[in-house]
């Protein structure tokens, strides 16, 4: 795991502070962990850290597949939900023992930020990341992006792969949880 946590703060900074139980105290099998804002004034990042220690199967071909997420955000939300949002995420994903590929999409389950459209998160290649960031070893690192309802039901109706031509044609920024949903 170290070269992992090496691997990360590389890119991200060093690992700030990091979250090994759930709200009720629980002991988890991977923890969050948050970077120094060093790297990406204005934004905060977090990351889970050791949920690659689980291989599991891609959906489209069984090939086992080990993986972290991170997410992106504005800087206010740097004490905000995000760890317990990322536990859950991770929770879900062990339990159903398939990784998440490209264009899959978590919800829509509600508001995920107080005042924010966001309702579901996008699984993507960490574009925003300098290239070599995404993979380490066999490990793959998902850029979980929030994105609202009517951006999950186009996914959903339209595939990933439209959406992500939409995403390069309007270029919103995808770090901003209160920006306006791209379909109305």
């Amino acid at each position: 795991m170290a070269g992992l946590v090496d691997h990360l703060e590389g890119y991200l900074g060093e690992v700030e502070v990091g979250w090994s139980k759930d709200a009720d105290g629980e002991k988890l099998s991977f923890q969050v962990v948050r970077f120094s804002p060093d790297a990406f004034p204005g934004y905060v990042v977090f990351s889970t850290l050791g949920l690659s220690s689980s291989a599991l199967a891609s959906r489209r071909s069984g090939v086992p597949i080990r993986h972290e997420f991170m997410m992106m955000l504005p800087e206010r939300l740097r004490d905000g939900p995000v760890p317990g949002l990322l536990q859950q995420v991770g929770l879900e994903v062990l339990a159903s023992k398939s990784a998440l590929l490209r264009g899959d999409v978590l919800g829509p389950r509600g508001p995920l930020f107080a005042m924010s459209e966001m309702e579901a998160l996008y699984a993507a290649i960490p574009v925003y990341m300098p290239d070599g960031f995404g993979q380490w070893e066999d490990i793959v690192i998902v850029w979980l992006v929030p994105i609202s309802r009517a951006e999950a039901e186009f996914v959903s109706s339209r595939g990933w792969p439209l959406f992500e031509e939409r995403l390069i044609d309007v270029d919103p920024d995808l770090t901003d949880v209160d920006r306006v949903s791209m379909f109305v």
